[in-house]
């Protein structure tokens, strides 16, 4: 991993040389580095056929984005003019990996163009991750929200499918991942952004990172196109990626149709754009109807997708809409995709259960099938997901805590908490710019809380239970 991950720091080299920045040294220093140490690893175990085991790979997903999070590091501690401490740049780094998008850095406009385009690589290769990890290797582990598709989508995610051809799917996943990026790329360009732009905010929004070489994100361009565009990539990207692949080989859309968290997951964002837009005419937020509209909508969908792009703060936004949209940001995209939160499936099962109990007060002899896509779903799918549901909340309440006693207002500490896991990136209070002023006890938390979230919990709690070592 670290010797895969050493290659991509040719890439800011790359651009470092282009522009001419004082950055050059840095990245080859960190190539170098990175390229080392990553041999140190390899070589003593070069030879090695010794298979991966199911207990193996808990620990190789948790250490793939904790190590990397670490080497990613290095070009932000190595550049003495950045002047960030080594907790700052390890956040950065876990931050964009894990597509969180939360920032410890400002002046991004004023950053060598190298630096600032490290920070949208980082979240590119940290989707791609996410994608294959999502639907290649956490099925096979036995957890993760793909788990929940086995009964009801054919294709990749399937058991008899996926298990002996994960290196197919996951070719199949990147030139998915790649096309998306490519057509963002194109589109951001004619949509009026120059090409360095286009590629760092494409790299970010497929990725669903939210990073942005500005500090005014998004809405430092003030262009409806670009906002349009932004818009309907971060909705592709908060799909389940297997659809797209499902859809690209079979030639037809069908397959969005037929998918049931699809309709779910977009009827969750019209519901929330609606009224964000309809409380933002109400209450005068914009001096016109078609501000309140671009504004609500834009920003309705960039956090309900965990994107975490802004075209305005939405924490000075009237009533209950802040609340809403950070709520919104715990259900997130679908399982399968580069999105954060519990994802649609999860949220659509409770639901499901919720009403399921209600039904049986009502008629105690009564069977009430919970089904998806027209298949019934089984009772451990069903306990899987409440046992998801309950840890999310605990490490929720826990985590809120600690920050709660380091000295954070309650606003901050839990929209902070709730940013990193959901893998949002902004928040409220104290944070609704930046988390610069946090402490680093306060960092280190939330950095947990990024790799909780996107690892799906289970992942990395499992490794602190003292039955995995002892198995």
């Amino acid at each position: 991993m670290l010797l895969l991950f050493s290659t991509t720091m040719l890439l800011p080299v790359l651009v470092s040389i282009i522009y001419q920045d004082i950055a050059l040294k840095t990245f080859l220093l960190t190539y170098g580095i990175t390229l080392a140490t990553g041999l140190l690893f390899w070589l003593p175990v070069a030879r090695s056929k010794l298979d991966i085991q199911l207990k193996d790979g808990f620990v190789i997903v948790t250490l793939f984005w904790a190590l990397l999070a670490l080497a990613g590091s290095l070009p932000f501690v190595l550049l003495s003019d950045l002047n960030i401490s080594f907790t700052d740049a390890f956040f950065e780094s876990m931050s964009g990996l894990t597509t969180t998008g939360a920032t410890v850095i400002t002046g991004i406009d004023d950053l060598p163009p190298s630096i600032r385009y490290y920070r949208q690589q980082l979240q590119w290769l940290g989707g791609m991750g996410i994608v294959v990890l999502a639907v290649a290797i956490l099925p096979m582990l036995g957890i993760g929200g793909m788990q929940l598709f086995r009964a009801e989508t054919p294709g990749p995610m399937k058991d008899n499918k996926l298990t002996p051809r994960i290196t197919e799917t996951a070719k199949a996943l990147w030139y998915i991942y790649l096309g998306l990026t490519v057509a963002a790329v194109l589109a951001y360009w004619l949509a009026g952004m120059n090409l360095f732009d286009a590629i760092g905010h494409a790299f970010s929004t497929i990725s669903i990172g939210g990073f942005s070489t500005h500090d005014q994100s998004i809405g430092y361009f003030q262009s409806i196109n670009i906002e349009m565009v932004s818009i309907f990539f971060m909705l592709l990207a908060g799909m389940n990626f297997s659809l797209h692949f499902l859809g690209w080989r079979a030639r037809s859309l069908r397959v969005y149709f037929r998918d049931s968290e699809l309709k779910v997951y977009l009827g969750i964002i019209f519901v929330v754009s609606t009224v964000s837009v309809l409380v933002l005419i109400a209450n005068d937020t914009y001096e016109t109807t078609a501000m309140a509209i671009h504004h609500g909508i834009f920003q309705a969908v960039s956090i309900a997708t965990t994107t975490g792009y802004t075209t305005t703060g939405f924490y000075w936004w009237p009533l209950f809409l802040p609340v809403l949209l950070i709520t919104a940001s715990f259900i997130g995209g679908c399982a399968g995709s580069t999105a954060g939160g519990m994802k649609v499936i999860r949220g659509l099962l409770l639901y499901k259960q919720g009403k399921r109990e209600i039904m049986r007060l009502i008629h105690p002899d009564a069977l009430f099938p919970i089904k998806v896509g027209g298949k019934p779903m089984s009772d451990r799918v069903l306990s899987a997901v409440w046992g998801f549901f309950a840890l999310y909340v605990f490490s929720l309440t826990i985590l809120s805590l600690i920050l709660l006693a380091t000295g954070n207002d309650l606003v901050t500490a839990f929209s902070a908490v709730a940013a990193s896991l959901n893998n949002l990136g902004p928040g409220l209070g104290g944070v609704s710019s930046n988390y610069g002023g946090m402490t680093n006890i306060d960092k280190w938390v939330l950095s947990v809380a990024m790799l909780l979230g996107r690892l799906e919990l289970f992942t990395l709690l499992v490794l602190l239970t003292p039955a995995f070592w002892r198995s």
